[in-house]
């Protein structure tokens, strides 16, 4: 059995932990972020990892930089075999990917070499993918640019978000990192270099990236809403309030009206897009509670003909 060190901060790790430290394998010690300010009060949090390495007592390391000389001979010391890496949040250097003789192993939420880089799933959804996966690799100095080792597809549905597509991708992944261990280990794994040509990317997405241009086409309005669901979340403007959006679907039909306008469809919330509409399905105003869009119709008057807007500056999915 290997003796590994775990990497890892966001949510998405913590079934790969929880897996590991059930597979036998000796976990030396668990390395990820420090606590960040958190909520209103910008008090200090510890993220998704510490907690559960909390809960199943593992030593914990928490250095700022793991470039960092007293972290790395922290890791030297251990002696590990295999240092795993799942949604850690920062590019190793040399100085710890040359440490483990069986090499780092990393997982990341796409088939690469299609969407290198820090929110893979929520791009697969903005992009409008219907099918994206997991990548076990070797980790090399690039940005998720190793040999591949094993890989496993996952369809993505029209009703799914980043938040829904990332619980069921983390177990697999989980389960597949059980898996390119126990390879490597045997010296069965295979690992092959990436197409770097096929390669796309999938950047950090920040808070104006959510907002919604009804412009677009009626999908594309959909994926917004769905990529950006939980984090950093959609948005449009009803007038001069802030709506955010976090669930919608695409309605076929209709005669044309100019993008952004509230469309008469009953108690539905249906506003029009580039082409085709969209009824909403869950938004939330400001300062208040999610509510379904027939809540919002009814609760705050929606009238048909009114337009919604959004600031025109964000990006494009494509």
């Amino acid at each position: 059995m290997a003796r590994i060190v775990f990497m890892g901060t966001a949510a998405f790790a913590v079934p790969a932990l929880r897996r590991l430290s059930k597979s036998g394998h000796a976990l030396l010690a668990v390395v990820t972020q420090p606590d960040r300010p958190h909520g209103r009060g910008g008090g200090l949090a510890p993220g998704p990892i510490k907690q559960a390495a909390l809960e199943l007592d593992l030593p914990l390391l928490q250095p700022e930089k793991a470039s960092d000389p007293a972290f790395v001979a922290s890791v030297t010391e251990l002696t590990p075999d295999l240092i795993v890496v799942v949604a850690y949040g920062q590019i190793l250097k040399p100085a710890v990917l040359d440490l483990p003789p069986l090499s780092c192993i990393n997982v990341h939420a796409s088939l690469l070499p299609e969407l290198r880089g820090a929110a893979p799933i929520q791009w697969a959804i903005l992009r409008g993918y219907t099918e994206t996966g997991v990548t076990t690799m070797r980790m090399d100095a690039g940005m998720d640019t190793g040999p591949i080792l094993l890989q496993e597809s996952a369809s993505i549905g029209s009703g799914d978000t980043a938040g829904s597509l990332a619980e069921r991708l983390a177990p697999l992944g989980a389960e597949l990192l059980i898996e390119t261990i126990t390879r490597v280990e045997s010296q069965e794994a295979v690992p092959r270099p990436q197409d770097s040509s096929r390669a796309s990317y999938a950047p950090l997405l920040r808070k104006e990236d959510g907002a919604v241009a009804w412009e677009d086409p009626a999908a594309q309005v959909r994926n917004r809403i769905h990529g950006c669901n939980p984090s950093p979340g959609a948005f449009s403007f009803r007038s001069d309030r802030l709506v955010k959006l976090w669930r919608a679907e695409v309605v076929a039909g209709g005669a044309p009206e100019a993008p952004g306008t509230v469309v008469d469809a009953g108690e539905e919330l249906v506003i029009a897009a580039g082409s085709g509409r969209v009824r909403l399905l869950e938004v939330q105003p400001e300062s208040r509670a999610r509510m379904s869009g027939r809540e919002f119709r009814r609760g705050y008057r929606v009238v048909p003909g009114e337009r919604w807007s959004a600031p025109p500056a964000r990006p494009a999915a494509g």
